[in-house]
């Protein structure tokens, strides 16, 4: 239960709404407690009334009722029989509609409260989500982590507000109950409550393998979550490799456990209702044997009145006492799902501001000394006793094959991770001294994999700078040579993109993200090999736009293709995480090195097939 105490900040902060449903219960509970106590009153004006017919009830008849039914019902005993069996049913209708509006208000009060807490949390995970780094996401599968979201704070606003609600109806009802019914007949209420230890020991049993079985059952269902996500979001890769039928088996295996599990833990959940039901009934029926003897054989203040009374009773407390298992399980639910919740939330992100971090205007200037990179989740040494001094407004290329380390440069550049050793400088200013979210506000960045959001192809671009004018997304567009084949659609900008730009291909996918950049304006680019997937003609065109568009800026282009047309100020190629060479285009011509020969190998590929894709 620990793990629900972090719960109560939410519960003070909605304290008014907790306090007021608190008393609705009460209220409520107060004037269904009077119902039994009226009925028990005309059974015994009916009873008294057969066998002495002056319709008077007998002596002592309200002495143990609540003050208020007392006075109300003292007013009409000298009234004719037919008079006072009206006027009761009268008064249990008006309690049944208090009684019925006062729940109304319980629900009203703590349901919302629960409502409340559940945007807040959900509020705070997601915030929480967008302060974590690159690391988390890499060790985290996107099904997981949007099941703490969903189904985990579900399952604890199940607690927060149905379960307190029932828990706090069931203090009442047990409360006010056993107070009546003591005040009436204290012989009369052990016998009916005997059979309650035995239930508070099956709870008690029941509820541990509860426990268990919802934290199994939860971490199943993130697995499942995880597969169904990853087989939507690589549909076209399963249709193209025909492995629709695969899929589905491996899907309907872990759904398969995941039910057997689910259909373990509905059949515990199941002992619950018929041992209420049994020892209810046993309940009941003792209290009338009970009773009636005491009746029969003439004992001081026995009435069939309190019998009828007392089975009221009884029957008051099936609901609320049979919940005592729902709600266990509820309870025991969130238990599990607000320990995820917790871990992930106390989740400290590796990347984040150190206490003396301040904002700078970013002038352009970088520089790498000695910079050793290893990626903590897999071990790759990635970067290795790297340097480099750029200078601002300088155009930087960045050149090597797949694997030689130069997207990771793009990844300490926008400080996604820091390095093992060796010192990253903007401006003679280390990395880590400069506030995270001004530097990349400050930074434009084109990742290698491009991600669209499923929104019109207007507010993708319009992503990179918030408000926008529509002339400036059009500009953009220009920029990154996409205009032209956007008017074409039907919709224009307002073309709708499907998840992850689905209904684009992968070049016109490249533009928006680069159009997005560019949008942007900042004194810092950084690309990284985002011009893979278009042909060779709107590559040229695109270079012929960016050299226009990062005059005074600084660039740092990666790509694992030679662009010559291009005047870079440096030209960087790399191997295996190092740095092999530095030059200019013609001066690494000149060594006849690793750049001359991939530029070699580019112009035979360009000459086979001119301008393909």
């Amino acid at each position: 239960m620990k793990q629900l105490s972090s719960l109560n900040k939410y519960l003070w902060k909605y304290r008014k709404l907790f306090l007021l449903g608190i008393g609705f219960v009460v209220l409520t509970n107060y004037f269904r407690i009077l119902a039994p106590q009226i009925t028990g009153y005309v059974v015994n004006t009916v009873v008294h009334t057969i066998q002495k017919p002056v319709g008077v009830a007998a002596d002592g008849t309200t002495k143990n009722y609540d003050i208020i039914v007392k006075a109300v019902l003292t007013q009409f005993d000298s009234q004719p029989f037919k008079s006072k069996i009206l006027f009761a049913g009268l008064i249990l209708l008006i309690l049944a509609i208090i009684s019925g509006l006062f729940m109304f208000l319980m629900r009203q009060t703590i349901i919302v409260m629960s409502r409340h807490v559940e945007f807040d949390q959900k509020n705070e995970v997601f915030q929480h989500y967008q302060q974590l780094d690159t690391q988390f996401y890499k060790t985290h599968s996107t099904g997981d982590l949007m099941n703490r979201i969903s189904e985990d704070v579900s399952r604890v606003r199940m607690y927060t507000g149905p379960a307190i609600m029932y828990f706090i109806n069931l203090a009442a009802v047990i409360g006010f109950s056993i107070f009546f019914m003591m005040r009436s007949d204290v012989k009369l209420t052990i016998v009916a409550l005997c059979p309650l230890p035995i239930l508070a020991l099956t709870i008690y049993f029941v509820n541990t393998i509860i426990n268990r079985k919802s934290e199994r059952i939860q971490a199943m269902l993130s697995n499942l979550t995880s597969n169904a996500q990853e087989s939507y979001s690589g549909i076209r890769v399963i249709k193209s490799f025909v492995q629709e039928r695969s899929m589905q088996r491996f899907f309907a295996q872990n759904s398969e456990e995941y039910k057997n599990n689910a259909l373990s833990l509905a059949k515990t959940e199941a002992i619950y209702f018929p041992s209420m039901a049994l020892l209810i009934g046993l309940s009941t029926l003792v209290t009338i044997m009970v009773g009636g003897l005491d009746v029969v054989n003439h004992v001081e203040g026995a009435s069939v009145g309190k019998i009828a009374e007392f089975v009221m009773y009884i029957q008051m407390l099936t609901f609320p006492v049979s919940a005592i298992g729902w709600t266990a399980s509820m309870t025991q639910r969130a238990v599990a799902s607000q320990r995820r919740i917790n871990e992930f939330l106390q989740t400290v992100p590796v990347i984040k501001d150190v206490p003396e971090a301040e904002p700078h205007l970013l002038q352009g200037n970088i520089s790498f000394d000695k910079v050793n990179f290893t990626y903590p989740h897999t071990g790759i040494h990635a970067i290795k006793d790297f340097s480099l001094h750029i200078k601002k407004g300088e155009k930087i290329a960045i050149v090597g094959k797949t694997g030689s380390g130069k997207s990771t440069i793009a990844q300490l550049l926008l400080r996604m991770y820091d390095p093992n050793t060796g010192t990253l400088h903007y401006d003679d200013k280390p990395i880590e001294s400069l506030q995270l979210e001004k530097l990349r506000d400050q930074l434009s960045y084109v990742p290698q994999d491009v991600f669209l959001f499923s929104d019109t192809i207007k507010n993708n671009i319009r992503f990179g700078k918030a408000g926008a004018t529509d002339e400036e997304v059009d500009e953009a567009a220009r920029q990154a040579s996409i205009y032209n084949e956007i008017s074409y659609f039907a919709d224009g900008m307002e073309t709708m993109v499907g998840e992850r730009g689905v209904t684009l291909s992968g070049g016109q996918k490249q533009r928006i993200s680069i159009a997005r950049a560019l949008i942007k304006d900042p004194n810092i680019v950084i690309f990284d090999d985002c011009l893979s997937a278009v042909d060779a003609r709107t590559e040229k065109t695109i270079i012929t736009n960016l050299y226009a568009y990062l005059q005074n800026k600084t660039a740092i282009i990666i790509t694992h293709r030679i662009f010559a047309l291009f005047q870079f100020d440096k030209i960087v190629v790399m191997q295996d995480g190092r740095i092999e060479e530095t030059g200019t285009h013609s001066q690494l011509l000149e060594q006849n090195g690793i750049y001359a020969a991939m530029y070699r190998k580019q112009q035979q590929g360009e000459t086979a097939q001119p301008d393909s894709i």
